[in-house]
């Protein structure tokens, strides 16, 4: 080319380039590839070198050159980090990951195998192993899900738990509550998508349904196996399908002396035919 350009009385002239395959041309998917994982890899050196961040095989680490990652963080092998994905300081991200477009406070663990995708984890908050984040799910700080826990467009309150095989959708949970294990919240009808409200202090029993629209009150109790069709009173024992209220409990100051009461109270109406 630089000879055909000087026989037709072009200039012709040489610019240095310190790195020449940044003006390479790309004709196919193999070259496309290839300068692919060239940016990768120096997204990754950028990370480890300027932010501190911990990539054990940068090999296997896909990070968007758009995302923030915070210092002492560190990234397990196959972990995806996509879009303007923001991540704080002194987390750990598990092996098999996908984190697009969210937020992750400080202190954050992710454990293997989850799905995150626009939702907002806050400080100090355990995900996973194998829990699917998606359309604006929150957890405030302290929560935690577990195993095959999905949680959409919801949020999970300070301190709360969900750990073993549970469906959050359109649900509001408050603070310090327990969602047992197998609960749903039945928040499609056919038609629309209906609200579910949990208020601080619940205790969900395993595999609760809680049909929405519904509200569960602060500090009350379903039974395992309740399907939960009315608004749960604060401070009361619910059971059965449809659950029913079995008692009124006593509050947190009155709670201390009555807590054998209402556990062998729950243990019975579990055990009803």
């Amino acid at each position: 080319m630089p000879g055909i350009l000087r026989a037709e009385g072009e200039d012709v002239s040489v610019f240095p380039h310190a790195d020449a395959r940044e003006v390479s041309g790309i004709n196919t998917r193999v070259e496309l590839s290839e300068f692919e994982r060239i940016l990768r890899l120096r997204t990754l050196r950028s990370l480890m070198l300027n932010s501190g961040v911990t990539i054990i095989d940068p090999q296997h680490t896909y990070v968007s050159p758009d995302a923030q990652i915070g210092r002492d963080t560190t990234l397990h092998p196959n972990v995806h980090v996509e879009g303007r994905t923001v991540i704080g300081e002194g987390c750990e991200i598990m092996q098999g990951t996908r984190i697009a477009d969210s937020r992750v406070g400080n202190g954050v663990r992710v454990k293997d195998h989850c799905v995150i995708v626009e939702s907002d984890i806050a400080d100090h908050c355990t995900v996973g192993p194998f829990a699917h984040l998606r359309m604006n799910a929150r957890m405030e700080e302290g929560a935690a899900v577990g195993n095959f826990v999905e949680v959409k467009k919801s949020r999970l309150g300070s301190k709360s738990k969900a750990m073993h095989l549970t469906y959050l959708g359109d649900a509001e949970v408050g603070e310090r509550t327990n969602i047992g294990a197998g609960t749903v919240t039945c928040n499609y009808d056919g038609r629309a998508k209906h609200q579910t409200t949990i208020e601080n202090d619940v205790k969900i029993g395993s595999d609760t349904m809680l049909v929405a629209p519904v509200r569960v009150g602060a500090r009350s109790v379903t039974a395992a196996g309740s399907v939960v069709t009315e608004d749960v009173p604060p401070d009361t024992l619910v059971a059965g399908v449809p659950a029913k209220v079995k008692k009124k409990l006593p509050r947190e100051a009155e709670a201390t002396a009555e807590n054998k009461d209402v556990e062998e109270e729950v243990t019975a109406v579990n055990r009803e035919p």
